[in-house]
């Protein structure tokens, strides 16, 4: 595979309309209305649906002063602060609150080859930053090793978000579990802006990730470094006859309460699919009156209620954008921005879309993405 020159990281403050290469029969349309071309006979039902149980008035929504209006008065430090606005100032999103981040970390959680065999030369970590850097995206999320191999050549080019800990899924059988690769310290040491971190809520060893995780975040922000956390939920009882509730709205909202708790200054979460998770599976606290009084079974309004549990959207919630299905991954990831920005979220975390078609398709789906939360006629629900 042939990987065009770097070019210079292009700064893009509220465009009207970016030019990316030339996706099937769509060219230079207006976004606005290459994005309703694409939704097709879903365009209405995602573009002109409002919010009515949890209304954008309540929410604190993205914009290029959110970081003032959110952690301004917070204890998060001024070092915090100036790798937060360097993650949200950077790439073609630069400026508007949004967040379009590259995570590569499926060499562990998914095993390098079945990752990586659709696109070998990703076997190479410098080829993620070269996409990165290439489809304007605000930051690139990966390993320890990756990112140190690569960090005197790109640290200062590309803010890095360095994941402390994997299901490393070599053992057999698997386990719900998350172990630290490294420390905090070098994270720091090799110039990242962020760590980023899983725990899997529900799981056996939960309780020792939450702590574990708590204190790994403690110590990257008295360093200086901004802190993101993937609230997954992992747990066989999640999953009956009938359905599969990981991604049930109120079950991934409350791992999403439990992450801002701990400090996470942005949630990594995947995109509700359903509901009733607490009253199904019978366990917890539930009422049906909460169900009816905050949620619909419309998607925006199941995001809607993982971004009010994000601190009412002050705390940044990037929905991540799923495994690569081939043709549909356009479709899917545009469905899955509109989802999110209209629901109030922040933006999407978006690898195996990208990273698993040729180079020249990866940046054209991560611009096409980035169109969305740079169309100001797709307003929050």
């Amino acid at each position: 595979m042939h990987f065009p020159e770097l070019k210079p990281i292009r700064q893009r403050p509220f465009p009207k309309q970016i030019e990316v290469y030339e996706l099937s029969k769509v060219k230079k349309m207006k976004i606005s209305e290459n994005i309703a071309e694409l939704l097709g006979k879903k365009a209405s039902f995602y573009l002109d649906h409002v919010c009515e149980k949890i209304t954008k008035d309540e929410l604190q929504t993205p914009g290029k002063d959110g970081l003032d209006q959110v952690f301004g008065n917070s204890n998060r430090n001024p070092q915090v602060l100036r790798s937060l606005a360097q993650l949200y100032g950077q790439g073609n999103l630069g400026g508007t609150g949004y967040l379009s981040i590259l995570p590569v970390d499926q060499g562990i959680e998914h095993s390098a080859v079945y990752s990586f065999y659709k696109n070998p030369d990703y076997f190479d970590p410098e080829n993620i930053l070269k996409l990165a850097l290439e489809a304007g995206c605000n930051g690139v999320a990966s390993t320890f090793g990756g990112l140190a191999l690569n960090a005197r050549k790109y640290a200062h080019r590309i803010p890095f978000i360095v994941k402390i800990n994997h299901n490393e899924l070599l053992s057999f059988p698997n386990k719900y579990d998350q172990t630290l690769f490294g420390k905090v310290k070098n994270a720091w040491d090799m110039g990242a802006v962020a760590v980023g971190a899983t725990i899997y809520f529900g799981s056996d060893e939960s309780d020792r990730q939450i702590t574990e995780i708590s204190e790994a975040f403690e110590h990257a922000h008295q360093l200086g470094m901004a802190t993101i956390l993937w609230c997954y939920l992992r747990n066989e009882a999640f999953k009956t006859a009938d359905q599969d509730y990981h991604s049930a709205a109120d079950l991934t909202g409350q791992a999403n309460h439990i992450g801002v708790t701990i400090q996470a200054d942005i949630i990594k979460q995947k995109l509700p699919t359903n509901n009733f998770g607490f009253k199904n599976i019978k366990f917890g606290k539930y009422d049906d009156a909460m169900y009816e009084a905050l949620t619909t079974p419309h998607p925006i309004d199941l995001c809607r209620l993982q971004v009010a549990n994000c601190y009412m959207g002050k705390i940044g919630l990037i929905n991540s954008g799923g495994d690569s299905k081939g043709e549909s991954d356009l479709l899917e990831a545009i469905t899955t921005a509109v989802i999110n920005k209209r629901a109030g979220g922040t933006g999407l975390i978006m690898g195996r879309k990208a990273f698993q078609h040729p180079f020249k398709d990866g940046v054209n789906l991560l611009q096409r993405v980035q169109n969305v939360y740079l169309d100001n006629k797709i307003t929050v629900a």
